[in-house]
């Protein structure tokens, strides 16, 4: 059975712990405000855990007395629907008492950090619909081709957690009785969605059932899900007949729980329309103002940023278009010329198994090139190994182009950057570099290590992420990179960086058009194909993931604008004392937190170093 997190027990051991936290034991002085407020960040990182058994895994934590965590996933019930968020929104009480004023420096910045997290999820517990996603977003549909126990455990299942025991390998079958559960669970939640009016888009839901027939098909001893177990018993000598156990329940609990999803998921085609829009569900405008909120941490209305993502495409075309013309791309649109450089043979991977290896190889050298230059620009150099992979083949009809993994706490697990080769023909050489930096050196895997390793940061603020300013982050290192003279000897890579800016550009204006104007899901990949030059796979790839996460697709330029912007006026205001160095350190070692609470960190360093 997945791991149901009692709340009554949980919230009663808490709250004496709150208690004890917010008022001192008898006899003794009063706690400071800070000392409370750690309390009950530690609290509320250990119910987290508890209700998300998969991040204590990713993490390495699921030892010691957290080792019953290694035989269950996370609850996905109705009542688990909030993820480990919901030990965060019950004590958001007790997060109020805390009195601001009487904290200080970094302790603010944490502080309103978890208190502005936990008002946004709280504001998401209010629809009855959709949840928190694989990835902590508010989500609309239970299942697609992004969302679901089917898309994210056997992956995670492989990839996160160890089998170095005995009771691993117990775990591990454990877990895979909990996967059946969990796609029940799933589509009993779906189902019930859909009779509140909440049914994805046709397109959605072919991908979902492609993807699910897919896993489905995997059968006895050669199914994934059972290979892995023997092949990794058997590489630590582990006794016992895994694969007799492991092939039973994925033959029988998981194949009959899939055979109910691909029920479902037809039922659900044949009365499916066709608009991608979050603003036709059931208070709609709301819910995607909602995910506009939380994925930008700005006040932003819809309109405000459709109109910042046009201006942005205006000002990238216009920087563009010179590096095209130098590349003897003289005539048509911008994105027009962008589609002809990207079908120029001579840029492209051979889409096979070989091409992929070189793929791979490029990836891995640039991220070598690009950590041998970072020591310039940061005075805090992250230790942790990183690694470049491909996307599992069993899900990246569905997945996004590329995302990346953070190491484990304890450093058993590296960072893995994982990018998207259904079609290297999606990769011209011209448009990878960029991603290599978004999502490895200096970007994610760079940034999440960072705070993974500073061990002044809370843990809780260590493993929430607020989306603008970790997308943003991403955007800006792909623009780091750049100024670190990383396309010196290879210039028309920088059209590749200006590509993605524009397409993230882009992304903002489709997100608003089809959550709040209209838009069709064919108008927002032409306008992808059209205006950007991304190659139509990419392109549909693209919005078929923003329909199901809404807003998300307005935090990487909106957050990278801020980045920018921030620095800017650091600089302006301190000339020559800036320091690019401390600068990181600044906007780096407290761990995500929302944009209005970046410029105020930023502000309060720049007041500190006299400016």
């Amino acid at each position: 059975m997945p791991f149901a997190l009692d709340r009554r027990q949980f919230l009663l051991g808490s709250a004496a712990t709150g208690a004890l936290a917010l008022s001192g034991c008898a006899g003794m002085a009063p706690r400071s405000a800070t000392a409370d407020a750690r309390a009950l960040y530690d609290s509320i990182f250990e119910g987290m855990l508890r209700a998300a058994p998969e991040m204590a895994t990713g993490l390495g934590l699921d030892t010691g007395e957290r080792a019953f965590l290694k035989s269950r996933l996370g609850d996905a019930s109705p009542a688990g629907k909030m993820g480990p968020y919901r030990p965060l929104i019950d004590h958001l009480p007790r997060l109020r008492r805390i009195e601001r004023a009487r904290l200080q420096g970094q302790e603010r910045y944490w502080y309103d950090t978890v208190l502005w997290l936990g008002e946004r999820m709280r504001e998401a517990e209010t629809f009855e619909y959709g949840g928190i996603g694989g990835y902590n977003y508010p989500i609309p549909y239970v299942l697609s081709q992004l969302t679901g126990a089917y898309q994210n455990v056997p992956d995670f299942l492989d990839s996160q957690h160890r089998i170095d025991t005995r009771e691993d390998c117990e775990a591990y079958v454990a877990r895979l009785e909990a996967f059946g559960d969990a796609i029940n669970h799933d589509v009993d939640r779906a189902r019930a969605d859909a009779g509140r009016g909440v049914v994805p888009p046709s397109y959605i839901l072919d991908k979902a059932v492609t993807q699910t027939r897919n896993l489905r098909a995997e059968r006895g001893r050669e199914a994934g899900l059972v290979r892995s177990l023997v092949r990794r018993a058997r590489e630590k000598n582990i006794a016992g007949d895994w694969e007799t156990q492991a092939t039973a329940i994925v033959d029988g609990r998981i194949a009959d729980a899939l055979d109910r999803q691909l029920g479902l998921l037809a039922e659900l085609r044949r009365g499916a329309g066709q608009s991608p829009a979050a603003g036709r569900l059931p208070d709609g405008e709301r819910f995607y103002q909602l995910c506009l909120r939380y994925h930008t941490s700005t006040a932003l209305t819809p309109d405000e940023a459709h109109e910042i993502g046009l201006a942005q495409m205006a000002e990238l075309s216009a920087e563009v278009d010179p590096l095209l013309r130098r590349e003897g791309l003289t005539r048509g649109s911008v994105g027009a010329r962008i589609n002809e450089l990207r079908a120029q043979a001579r840029y492209l991977y051979a889409n096979t198994d070989a091409g992929r290896a070189e793929l791979l190889a490029d990836l891995n050298r640039q991220m070598a090139d690009v950590r041998g230059r970072m020591g310039d620009y940061f005075a805090t150099i992250p230790t942790s190994p990183m690694e470049i992979k491909r996307v599992p083949p069993a899900i990246e009809v569905g997945a996004p182009r590329g995302y990346a993994q953070g190491p484990s706490l304890d450093g058993s697990r590296p960072g893995a950057f994982y990018i998207n080769l259904v079609d290297t023909r999606i990769w011209p050489k011209w448009a990878l570099p960029t991603l290599t930096y978004h999502e490895s050196i200096p970007g994610h895997l760079w940034q999440g290590s960072i705070v993974l390793e500073n061990q002044a940061i809370p843990l809780l603020h260590r493993n929430i992420g607020i989306p603008a300013y970790g997308e943003g982050w991403g955007l800006y290192a792909e623009q780091l990179a750049d100024e670190a003279g990383v396309y010196g000897e290879f210039p028309v890579g920088r059209i590749g960086r200006i590509q993605s800016f524009m397409y993230r550009a882009a992304r903002i204006v489709m997100d608003t058009g089809m959550h709040a104007r209209g838009w069709s899901r064919e108008r927002s990949i032409a306008y992808f194909t059209d205006e950007v030059g991304l190659d139509p796979i990419s392109a549909t790839s693209e919005v078929e993931r923003y329909v199901v996460w809404p807003g998300q697709a307005c935090s990487y330029k909106i957050g990278h604008n801020e980045f920018i912007r921030l620095r800017a006026q650091a600089r302006e205001r301190l000339g020559q004392r800036f320091d690019i160095k401390s600068f990181h350190d600044a906007v780096l070692l407290n761990g995500d937190m929302p944009l209005e609470v970046l410029a105020t960190v930023v502000a309060d360093w720049t007041a500190l170093q006299g400016g």
